[in-house]
């Protein structure tokens, strides 16, 4: 158990179980139950390895009913260098709790993927990754199994889906399904929950939110008002689901509208600029990975450390739209207004409802 005191809380993780734990803010030696609202450093990074992808030209994802946010049909950048993030990892050694590997590809395709795991344990660092499994190859799943905590394989809906959860379960490693819900797939969703209709044997089901980022389309976009997608929440709040699932912080301000059905202290709104950041394959850092396009909050690497970028007017800016954000709302501390990004996504119907543009 690694332990990182602030000047205001104290955060906890297990690198072998991934257990996490943070304290509220403590005054006069006593945790006042108050979340506090950001680290000094960010404890998870989103390091974008992959500057294209090796599937891209194929439509693999389009053709599985998956809309890449990184644009992979057009991308076509240099993946990270083994130099850089070499770097990136001794700046955040003993700093940051975990990097969650991705870009715009699969990471088990870098050319230096084992590489780049080893150096992420050399700086006691956890890795993880998501990957569609088309590549996954049991000597592969034997180097996840070597090195990661967890790796995440996208619901591509085909054999090759099926088999590289069967590989790293084989392997040992904890396997999670990454789910896009969106306005196609919902139904999808909940009849799979329903049948249990995912692998035995996985860790959890984690359910993302379209987004209309990179080939995102916003025809495919939920709406609040979406009957099957107030189904589908109700439905994570009865007894005896197939397996544990969880969301991505996106989800957050639909998921208050059901606090019913949810305990409002399984929820934790966009950690973006406050626990954690994404950085490019050419190492511009913003606080999540959906400014890949625009670059809005962009802060490069090349001329400024991670902790200067963390400590940036830019990701301060980002930070201000939580501050600000929806004032008059009662759960606002669970939610705080969602996503800078792209509102659109925020799915909330409560009058109190008004964020920063």
């Amino acid at each position: 158990m690694r332990i990182r005191k602030e000047s205001q809380f104290i955060s906890c993780f297990d690198e072998n179980t991934g257990s996490y734990f943070r304290s509220g803010i403590i005054e006069n030696g006593k945790d006042t139950g108050e979340d506090p609202f950001m680290a000094s450093f960010p404890e998870l990074l989103d390091v974008g390895v992959m500057g294209h992808c090796i599937h891209g030209r194929t439509g693999l994802c389009m053709k599985s009913g998956v809309e890449c946010y990184q644009d992979g049909l057009h991308s076509a950048k240099a993946n990270m260098s083994l130099e850089d993030f070499n770097d990136l990892a001794e700046q955040c050694r003993d700093r940051t709790w975990q990097f969650a590997l991705g870009g715009c590809g699969d990471p088990d395709q870098h050319e230096h993927f084992e590489e780049l795991l080893r150096i992420c344990r050399e700086n006691h660092i956890v890795p993880n990754f998501t990957t569609s499994g088309f590549g996954m190859n049991s000597e592969k799943a034997e180097i996840c199994g070597k090195y990661c905590g967890a790796v995440a394989v996208s619901w591509y809906r085909s054999d090759y889906t099926l088999r590289a959860v069967d590989m790293l379960l084989k392997a040992g490693v904890k396997t999670n399904i990454h789910y896009v819900l969106s306005r196609d797939s919902i139904r999808e969703a909940l009849d799979r929950l329903r049948n249990k209709g995912f692998p035995a044997g996985i860790n959890a089901v984690i359910f993302l939110l379209h987004k209309p980022v990179g080939l995102g389309s916003r025809e495919k976009m939920i709406s609040a008002d979406n009957n099957e997608f107030h189904e589908f929440i109700r439905y994570i709040g009865t007894d005896g689901l197939c397996c544990k699932i969880g969301f991505d912080s996106c989800m957050v301000p639909a998921l208050i509208s059901h606090l019913d059905d949810i305990d409002p202290d399984s929820l934790d709104t966009c950690e973006g600029a406050r626990w954690s950041a994404y950085i490019t394959p050419d190492m511009k850092m913003m606080p999540c990975s959906f400014d890949n396009q625009e670059e809005r909050w962009a802060v490069d690497l090349r001329n400024h450390t991670v902790q200067e970028a963390w400590d940036s007017a830019q990701f301060e800016d980002f930070r201000n739209y939580f501050r600000k954000s929806c004032p008059a709302c009662g759960e606002r501390n669970i939610c705080m207004g969602g996503c800078p990004i792209r509102p659109e996504i925020v799915l909330c119907e409560r009058p109190a409802k008004k964020i920063l543009s």
